[in-house]
């Protein structure tokens, strides 16, 4: 089996609650949508074809057991649950961001999804596939991209009405610091008591916010 993969490298992992961790990610090719504030618009047509056993070789060098499958949108590919059973066959911690539109009911269990929910902003807000809530676990992760105060009440609406069974330590507000102030969000999720965690992408803290491979 194969897949389309846009790039894969080594770096510390930027989000999430495993942020500050050393980690492989795998960035897969193509996209269904199309995000306001999108940084990694070249993943929709940058594409190398790789067989499984190719990746697996790719990878082995930089001995660190932490993997992200990352996108683009990584589940528009066919391939991509079955990568993810091998790795986590292969003993890797394998870690699933996807952007919601498409359903993760089958992916391995003993996989992290890291889901976004998209706001407003993002003009792709209509794009979430509900029925994914249902399939979170306790270990899973959602994260909302926040640019402005529209974007922050649409999602403490969907965290006060449908995350009551997410830990807040699995909730992520990231801001697009371009547009928004970090000051301005930590004053509203403190004002509000919000059950999250404010997260910073620390890969563009502490490369910019142009670097590519980081």
């Amino acid at each position: 089996m194969q897949l389309k993969v846009c790039e894969i490298f080594y770096s510390l992992q930027g989000e999430s609650s495993f942020a500050g961790l050393p980690c492989i990610f795998i960035r897969l090719s193509g996209c269904n949508l199309d995000c306001s504030w999108c940084d990694t618009a070249y993943a929709k047509d940058e594409a190398l074809s790789l067989e499984f056993d190719d990746i697996l070789k790719r990878i082995a060098p930089y001995n660190c057991s932490l993997v992200e499958i990352t996108g683009g949108e990584p589940l528009i590919q066919k391939n991509t649950a079955a990568l993810i059973a091998l790795l986590i066959k292969n003993q890797y911690q394998v870690l699933l961001e996807t952007n919601g539109s498409k359903s993760i009911q089958n992916i391995h269990a003993d996989c992290i999804r890291i889901m976004d929910i998209k706001c407003p902003s993002s003009n792709e807000s209509n794009s979430f596939l509900s029925e994914n809530i249902q399939y979170l676990t306790p270990k899973d992760e959602i994260k909302f991209v926040i640019a402005s105060r529209e974007d922050y009440e649409f999602a403490k609406n969907i965290i006060n009405t449908d995350l009551a069974n997410i830990s807040p330590k699995k909730i992520h507000l990231s801001p697009v610091r371009e547009t928004l102030s970090l000051k301005s969000i930590a004053e509203w999720i403190l004002d509000d008591n919000l059950p999250v965690r404010l997260s910073l992408q620390q890969h563009k803290i502490i490369w910019g916010p142009d670097k590519r491979g980081v």
